[in-house]
């Protein structure tokens, strides 16, 4: 098991009477992007301000590389942070504003050209030395920052939304290029977020977060196939949730009713112990096809009227009625080779899909839901 960077027990937040972050216990593995990921106000930046030093935590513990630091300030942790405005100073160069924490710590002569160099070059940036923060682009801006950040060469990068500033297109050039950026200097990058397409892109594991502790932990894939939560399934992507009661388990395989009488088959381990549970299908998982047609061995299939047509230029959502409720399904416009092929409102079809595509979670957020365990 690789080393744990940055370890949080038990750890509170409180703003007087109101609880920021309830008790939450975190492991992040040496070397790895993690990301906080949640809406705004589930204590996603508080948490990374009280790793940073930022904030004190309530009560709990905070560690960094085996070492107890919840009251530490923050210059006294080996940890440094990239903020949403970047902070450059606009009277310096893009040299000194990278070299800063270079002569904060005594640094001089030769090894601050290279180190600034070698920074620069990291992000992309070189012959950028001479010119000031007012002089380059949003997006090289936080380049800047990234290389003034990792300069120091911390045992933690903290990014608290660094990529929200930017424009949709940038954003996306800019996920790539932080996740290129980590793995070639192997430090550890915690990083903050309300959007889950950036979380997915680039993290190894993903915390994510509701009121003040994490709903669920576990790499993109997991949480994605494998949501646990309704919050879950419904902030990661669009998921179709349908109520359903546990009739049978047979083998590797289990089967469910929906409130129509229709029986889907779901993986078994999915409803060991439970009688009642919301059935969980991705959109892009489902398949359309005319209502008589024979569908694919051992898939399950609903029996659906087309309700709406969305065309997305790659791809076409619809709204179908089945199941008891009205699913969302994204089908690929390489299937059908015109507009005037796609499924038209009012149509019947028949929708399958395969038994392992199928997630469950309870039926209603009021019930316990674990989260705030170790990972």
């Amino acid at each position: 098991m690789p080393e744990v960077d940055v370890r949080l027990v038990e750890v509170v937040k409180k703003f007087g009477e109101a609880v920021a972050v309830d008790h939450i216990n975190l492991e992040v593995r040496d070397g790895e992007f993690f990301s906080l990921l949640g809406p705004s106000g589930c204590g996603k930046t508080t948490t990374l301000r009280m790793i940073g030093g930022f904030e004190q935590p309530t009560s709990g513990l905070i560690e960094l590389n085996g070492e107890d630091v919840t009251w530490l300030p923050p210059f006294r942790r080996n940890v440094n942070t990239v903020f949403q405005n970047y902070a450059l100073f606009p009277h310096l160069t893009i040299f000194e504003n990278v070299a800063f924490g270079l002569r904060r710590k005594g640094v001089k002569g030769s090894e601050v050209k290279s180190r600034v160099s070698e920074m620069l070059d990291l992000v992309e940036l070189p012959g950028f030395e001479a010119r000031k923060p007012t002089q380059i682009s949003g997006g090289q801006a936080q380049r800047v920052a990234l290389a003034r950040a990792l300069i120091n060469r911390p045992a933690v990068l903290l990014l608290d939304e660094p990529l929200g500033a930017l424009d949709l297109k940038l954003r996306k050039q800019m996920q790539v290029e932080l996740k290129r950026i980590q793995q070639e200097v192997g430090i550890t990058f915690i990083y903050v977020t309300h959007d889950q397409e950036e979380a997915m892109t680039m993290s190894d594991r993903i915390a994510v977060m509701n009121k003040g502790r994490y709903e669920q932990l576990g790499d993109p894939e997991m949480l994605y196939e494998r949501p646990t939560t309704r919050f879950v399934a419904s902030f990661l992507g669009v998921s179709n949730l349908l109520p359903a009661t546990v009739v049978g388990r047979d083998g590797t395989h289990g089967s469910v009713s929906l409130a129509d009488g229709s029986t889907i088959r779901v993986p078994a381990a999915l409803i060991d112990g439970a009688t009642r549970v919301d059935l969980g299908i991705r959109p892009e998982k489902i398949r359309l096809h005319e209502s008589d047609a024979v569908p694919p061995a051992g898939h399950n299939r609903l029996a659906g009227i087309v309700r709406d047509a969305s065309y997305l230029g790659v791809s076409t959502q619809y709204q179908v009625e089945a199941g008891g409720g009205m699913l969302t399904v994204y089908e690929q416009n390489v299937e059908r080779a015109s507009r005037a092929e796609l499924w038209a409102r009012g149509d019947a079809v028949q929708l399958t899909w395969s038994p392992d595509h199928t997630f469950v979670v309870p039926p209603d957020d009021s019930v316990d839901q674990p989260g705030a365990g170790a990972p």
